[in-house]
């Protein structure tokens, strides 16, 4: 699995701004505008040392529900507190997860999942295009500390669950909920296109607004 990491410490970076704009550039360009939740709008000045994101383990749980509740406490992200957060981290459906790592702590997490009957994204791409909820996967639980924002991290979690997507054949999408607008003025300004925005009840007493995006193809 090959790791990703940022070109070069920013500290250099912002003395060559050309040639890490450059790198960066050619990062989004061979991946695709496809960029998700609690990660405010991002760029790649002010680190020291480059960030990587490599796969998780189930060694890295207690630290990314540590992050998890930092990122809660913040920005309300996710909006209901799981009972269990190691397991809302890792659900049935999960095909695979990442955590990036800055000065060798967990800043960030990201999963990529097959379908679940929640997700209201797949079932519109289908519904749209005409392929199957098989050909389609679900990028989700992404978060970065509020303390390691504005280092591309985001980004480069993005950057491996697409690419894990388009290994496996898959067109990714993405739910958020719609009074996100830092996420969802990220997404549209990435390429993302809005499928639709739809009301989903979480619970007996919780109806939600989400916002449904599907990767530019």
């Amino acid at each position: 699995m090959t790791w990703l990491a940022a070109s070069e410490p920013a500290a250099r970076a912002r003395g060559r701004s050309g040639e890490w704009g450059l790198w960066w550039n050619s990062l989004v360009t061979g991946l695709g505008p496809c960029f998700h939740a609690a990660v405010m709008s991002e760029d790649l000045s002010g680190a020291d040392v480059p960030p990587i994101v490599r796969p998780s383990t189930d060694r890295d749980l207690g630290d990314c529900v540590r992050v998890l509740a930092e990122v809660h406490e913040r920005d309300g992200y996710p909006m209901i507190w799981p009972d269990f957060p190691a397991a809302w981290l890792t659900p049935p459906m999960l095909m695979a997860s990442w955590v990036a790592e800055l000065d060798g702590r967990i800043v960030g997490h990201i999963g990529l999942s097959r379908s679940d009957a929640r997700d209201a994204a797949p079932g519109l791409w289908a519904a749209r295009t005409g392929v199957s909820v098989d050909a389609i996967a679900v990028v989700n639980r992404l978060f970065v500390a509020p303390s390691a924002r504005g280092l591309g991290i985001g980004a480069l979690l993005m950057a491996q669950a697409v690419r894990e997507a388009q290994d496996r054949g898959l067109h990714p999408v993405l739910d958020v909920v719609a009074s996100d607008f830092a996420a969802a003025a990220l997404y549209e300004r990435l390429g993302w296109q809005l499928l639709a925005t739809v009301e989903q009840q979480w619970s007996p007493e919780q109806k939600v607004t989400v916002r449904c995006y599907a990767a530019a193809t």
